[in-house]
Parts: C-alpha cells; sequence; structure tokens
C-alpha cells in the first residue's frame, strides 16, 4: 500500500491524463482524496480512462489541445463551471519527437515537440496562475526529464524542451514565491509507457545504460513524487527541481 498524502478537498487537472504517468497521477490524486480533471486532446480516450477510475473518485475529462492557448482557456472555464476552483495543476502532456541527430532534425517535428512539450506548460500555467493567486493557494507540478538536465543525443527536441520546463519552474516559481503557490517540476528517468513507441530501441538501451539502479522508474513512482509536490505538505520548496533518475543525474 502506498504512503497516504491528504488531497482531500483539491481539484487538480493533469494534462495528458489518459494514460501512461498522466493517468498514474491521476489514480494517485484520486486515491489520496483530490477530484480530478483529465484534460487530453483525445477527448474519448480521456472519457474511457474517466469512466474506468470513477469508482475512485471524482474524475471528468475536457478536451485540451495545450498547444493552443484559447483551446486551454475553455478547458479552464469548463473546468471551474463543473469543480468551482482549481487548486493543483500537472503539466504532465509529452512527446519524445523522432530519434534523430541535431543537423538532420526535421523542422516541423522540432516545432511539433516544443509546441507540446514547452509551450504547452506555458499555456497553461499562464491560463490557471491568475485564478491560483486570487484563492491565494495551488501547486503546480510540471514533468520535466533527466534530458533536460544532461541532453541526450538524438533527442534535441526533447532534451531542449525540457530544459525550458525546468528553466520556466524557476522562474515562475520566484514570481509566486509570495503566495501560498508551489511550482516545481520532477525530472524522471524513462518510464515503460506509450512513448517508448516513438523511440528507437537503439535510443532506450542508451538511456538505460545511464541509470545506476539498472530499471526504469515506473510511473506509480512518478506519482507518488507528484503527490507529495501537489500536496499543502509542499510549503516552502519552489522552483525546485525534484530528481527521480535513479541516480543518473541528482544534481
Amino acid at each position: 500500500m502506498p504512503n497516504k498524502i491528504d488531497l482531500g478537498g483539491r481539484f487538480a487537472v493533469v494534462t495528458g491524463g489518459a494514460q501512461g504517468i498522466g493517468r498514474a497521477i491521476v489514480e494517485r490524486f484520486l486515491d489520496s482524496g483530490a477530484a480530478v480533471a483529465i484534460w487530453d486532446r483525445d477527448l474519448k480516450f480521456a472519457e474511457k480512462t474517466a469512466a474506468e477510475l470513477k469508482s475512485k473518485g471524482k474524475v471528468a475529462a475536457f478536451a485540451a489541445d495545450v498547444t493552443k492557448s484559447a483551446d486551454v482557456e475553455r478547458a479552464r472555464d469548463a473546468t471551474l463551471k463543473a469543480f468551482g476552483r482549481i487548486d493543483i495543476l500537472v503539466n504532465n502532456a509529452g512527446i519524445s519527437g523522432p530519434n534523430v541527430k541535431t543537423w538532420d532534425y526535421p523542422l516541423d517535428a522540432w516545432r511539433e515537440v516544443m509546441s507540446i512539450n514547452l509551450d504547452g506548460v506555458f499555456h497553461c500555467c499562464r491560463a490557471l496562475a491568475p485564478a491560483m493567486i486570487a484563492q491565494n493557494y495551488g501547486r503546480i507540478v510540471n514533468i520535466a526529464s533527466i534530458a533536460g538536465k544532461e541532453g541526450n543525443p538524438n533527442a534535441p527536441a526533447y532534451s531542449a524542451s525540457k530544459a525550458g520546463v525546468i528553466a520556466l519552474t524557476k522562474s515562475l516559481g520566484k514570481e509566486l514565491a509570495s503566495y501560498d503557490i508551489a511550482v516545481n517540476c520532477l525530472t524522471p528517468a524513462a518510464a515503460r509507457t506509450a512513448i517508448f513507441d516513438q523511440m528507437s530501441q537503439e535510443h532506450i538501451d542508451f538511456m538505460l545504460s545511464k541509470i545506476p539502479r539498472g530499471r526504469f522508474v515506473a510511473v506509480e513512482e512518478i506519482a507518488a513524487l507528484v503527490a507529495f509536490c501537489a500536496s499543502a505538505d509542499c510549503s516552502f520548496s519552489t522552483g525546485a527541481v525534484f530528481d527521480i533518475s535513479g541516480g543518473r543525474a541528482t544534481y
């Protein structure tokens, strides 16, 4: 049984919450007493996930393409109408992009990775920060990556986008530090999710070889750390980078 983290009475948004790491976070939040809005561009998939998890607590699906600011704002308004408030934002939606040398990297693939992984985080933070300021409470947790610290070869867009998420977290954390709003990010090693389908086996083997623990992180392990960062107990750390890389890069 996981340790109990109290999120009772809190209302959370998890982007890309229909599968993989996002779904694990949604489940952990529900088990911790939170109501959860799954934001996903695949609404049918999100609704299916919500239906499967409804026995755990209050969960609803909303269409949201995080690459479009107007779409994010519509999802925010719909969520506020349904929930009344938003206390927690988890920016989890992301893609890996192709495994290609920088000089051969397709321009359209670069733009797509940046649009989802970095612009998407910015759009969601921009949309929800004012409401959190107004209520003087909030927890924002951004899912970055160990690649954002170290830079993975043959993954320039992914690495650069996640480094941008780390920097955005630090900046926003300082901007919101005078409120009871914590903004932190996680830098996980790779987890076996659908994102592996976008990677070459060579790249997967490379990532595993860099992890001292000798295995990939479990999505439940990531969800546990997210739950702490989303809780009232995480009341002093802000703009921080929480390592969950199995010892790969603990700075």
